[in-house]
C-alpha cells in the first residue's frame, strides 16, 4: 500500500506571509530588503561605547574591546 502523504521541507504556509526554507538558499545576484524590513537570526555583538581615549594606548584598548566582542559574537573569525 503507498502512503500518500507529501511532506516538503520547503514551503509557504498558507496565506502566504510565511515561507519556510529547511535547507540552504542560493541567491545569484541581489537579494533586496524593503526599507523597514526587519532581518533576525544574525549574530549580534554586544553594545562598545563611544571611545573617550585620550592617548593611542586608550584607543588602543578600545579598538581591541571591539574586536573582542565581534570574535565573541562570531561576526569575526577568533585568533589562532
Amino acid at each position: 500500500m503507498s502512503d500518500n502523504t507529501y511532506n516538503t521541507k520547503n514551503y509557504t504556509e498558507q496565506g502566504g506571509e510565511k515561507t519556510v526554507i529547511d535547507g540552504s538558499l542560493v541567491v545569484e545576484g541581489t537579494l533586496e530588503v524593503a526599507d523597514g524590513a526587519a532581518v533576525s537570526g544574525f549574530p549580534v555583538a554586544d553594545n562598545q561605547p563611544d571611545s573617550t581615549a585620550t592617548t593611542v594606548e586608550g584607543v588602543k584598548d578600545d579598538l581591541n574591546a571591539l574586536l573582542a566582542k565581534l570574535k565573541a559574537a562570531g561576526i569575526m573569525k577568533a585568533d589562532e
